[in-house]
């Protein structure tokens, strides 16, 4: 712990640099060589995936009907999505495909990428705080696959639903640009999975002397505010829809309340063990 400790304060800057630089590489190939797997199976990607929430029989919309029927209304139920998509670029199709196997690879390899950043920031910390690597992997990729899934079942039916379906006149033939949605889709998915790890970067904010439980108690209401004008960015403008968004994202802020409160206590007690 002691030679770990000196051997990082030796270190120069440009040393953190080179050692941060092939973190990034290691990540980087990881992404690169899952995004090739993902390339391959175009078909199981866009077809079963990508495009599934499109259709009236997805997961989300079922549900849905479900809970409305047993209200005694059916005003839920969806029985077709009255749009077709379209490419109009010559080469859209193709970058499309590289984009989102190379974002299919991000997901797939973001416990890698978490797991390389520990590494990195490891050196620095204390030996009880490096033993709690497993959680920190554990408990950070949990929340982010649990934030694609909440992106993939919950903001993207909602916003397809919603946009897919919405018309300013008959008139108007609905033929969505493929690019279009593959990127309201793949937003969705990355920003709730980025989102649901906010009581980690509250952790690491309140290890920095950033943020305190206190400060984040003051600022709820502030708080509260900004989820709901996220929730409107992310989902249609519709009050269910960014309801639906806001509370688990409010539940995630309270959660990091709680951790800030704990790291803090903790960092009390070592001081006065120190002392």
């Amino acid at each position: 712990m002691a030679k770990q400790k000196k051997k990082q304060e030796d270190m120069s800057f440009l040393d953190h640099v080179e050692e941060l630089r092939w973190h990034l590489v290691r990540s980087s190939i990881a992404v690169l060589l899952l995004a090739i797997v993902a390339f391959l199976f175009k078909g199981i990607i866009f077809d079963k995936i990508l495009f599934a929430p499109k259709n009236a029989d997805f997961a989300t919309y079922q549900f849905f009907c479900k809970v409305s029927k047993i209200f005694g209304a059916e005003g839920l139920c969806i029985e077709d999505m009255p749009f077709t998509f379209q490419s109009l670029a010559m080469a859209e199709q193709f970058s499309l495909h590289i984009w989102t196997s190379i974002t299919v690879g991000f997901i797939i390899a973001f416990t890698f990428i978490i797991w390389e950043f520990w590494k990195f920031i490891s050196p620095g910390l204390y030996e009880k705080e490096r033993k709690g690597a497993r959680s920190f992997i554990v408990i950070s990729s949990f929340l982010f696959f649990v934030g694609v899934l909440f992106g993939y079942y919950v903001v993207t039916p909602l916003s397809v639903n919603f946009l897919g379906n919405y018309s300013i006149s008959d008139t108007v033939e609905i033929n969505i640009q493929i690019g279009s949605y593959v990127s309201l889709v793949r937003s969705s998915v990355l920003a709730s999975g980025l989102i649901f790890e906010l009581p980690i970067i509250m952790f690491f904010l309140t290890k920095m002397g950033l943020v305190t439980p206190e400060f984040l108690r003051k600022y709820r209401k502030h708080a509260l505010v900004l989820v709901l004008v996220l929730a409107a960015i992310i989902t249609p403008p519709d009050i269910i829809s960014q309801v639906i968004v806001a509370i688990p994202i409010l539940i995630l802020y309270e959660v990091s309340i709680y951790i800030s409160k704990v790291v803090i206590k903790k960092e009390l007690k070592r001081e006065q063990e120190n002392g």
